[in-house]
């Protein structure tokens, strides 16, 4: 096999560990340092694995093949985004997608102006989930398309509420409303707003004190992210946040209703039912490691989304196994 290809992590929450299992489990990859804004003496991190403050990385610019990004979307990445595609190619999930081109913008001046490969919002939705509306669009030119997420943790809606002042911590969940699902498999095509296709239930740990209506009042006016839901927000403690809320699951659906020849109706879907969110969010940022590292080494620059690369950059296979055995 040809030599390794190198794989640095910033930040080792959830998705970090994610990417860091991931690469284990990925035989033409290896995990050279994770990069955190803890203190690395107090971070356990892969067994073997250096593990340094986020402020060293420029040293590694030579050593690191790809740098995985797993910072937040709400303050981490606008940051860490444009700064890291200066020194690195880089994968990130950026997933607040009313800003998406904005920080394409950002991250591609970056990314050129450095000579380097950024893929950027990529994971499941937006993803994997953006390629299969693109590609139901293509074929059923005549129709409608509807994305469901859930029911599961969000973890970028999750890091939102966490970052409000008074929060200690917090998890939110996705939920699809079932009725809307079931008119559009049964051939409907109905005009749904934001609100009548999901909700978004909340369940937060507050510091003591905490000015509890002033934090609810946050969570459900947040532009981009609960504004526009119905949301529902609960208080707990720690305890049953633990005992109720610590497993991740998530999924959802995009499903497109459409017409052709001379009236046939024509529906596809693509689902997910994910045992853990971070777990398969990071193993396609992992994948999409892999084919921006075979970009850049094909003299491409810039910022890339999931669009403007061919699946086959992804895979491990060679372009004769992949017509030989998928196609």
């Amino acid at each position: 096999m040809a030599e390794k290809i190198q794989i640095g992590i910033v930040g080792y929450g959830n998705l970090g560990r994610g990417v860091a299992a991931a690469v284990e489990r990925t035989p033409d990859m290896e995990l050279t340092a994770v990069f955190t804004r803890r203190n690395p003496a107090e971070l356990s991190g892969p067994d073997g694995v250096a593990v340094r403050h986020v402020s060293e990385a420029d040293a590694y610019r030579d050593r690191i093949d790809v740098m995985i990004l797993c910072g937040g979307s709400a303050t981490d990445l606008p940051e860490q985004g444009p700064r890291f595609a200066r020194l690195f190619n880089t994968v990130d999930s950026f997933d607040t997608h009313a800003k998406i081109p904005e920080y394409f913008e950002q991250v591609d001046a970056a990314a050129k102006a450095a000579g380097r490969v950024a893929v950027i919002s990529t994971g499941w939705d937006p993803g994997l989930f953006s390629l299969n509306r693109l590609i139901m669009e293509a074929v059923l030119p005549d129709g409608k398309e509807y994305t469901f997420w859930g029911k599961g943790v969000s973890q970028g809606h999750s890091d939102a509420i966490r970052r409000l002042e008074g929060v200690k911590n917090a998890v939110q969940y996705t939920i699809p409303v079932e009725e809307a699902i079931e008119r559009i498999r049964a051939g409907e095509t109905p005009e749904l707003s934001t609100r009548e296709k999901h909700i978004r239930e909340c369940f937060v740990v507050p510091h003591e004190g905490a000015d509890l209506a002033r934090i609810e009042r946050d969570i459900v006016t947040m532009p981009h992210y609960f504004a526009d839901y119905h949301t529902i927000v609960h208080f707990i403690d720690e305890e049953e946040l633990r005992a109720k809320h610590s497993a991740m699951p998530h999924g959802g659906f995009v499903i497109r209703s459409g017409v052709t020849g001379r009236g046939t109706r024509q529906i596809v879907e693509f689902s997910l039912k994910l045992g853990s969110n971070p777990e398969f969010t990071a193993s396609v940022l992992t994948a999409y490691a892999r084919a921006a590292h075979r970009l850049h080494k094909e003299g491409a620059t810039g910022a890339k989304t999931v669009f403007d690369i061919a699946p086959s950059y992804l895979s491990l296979r060679s372009p004769e196994e992949l017509r030989k055995e998928l196609l």
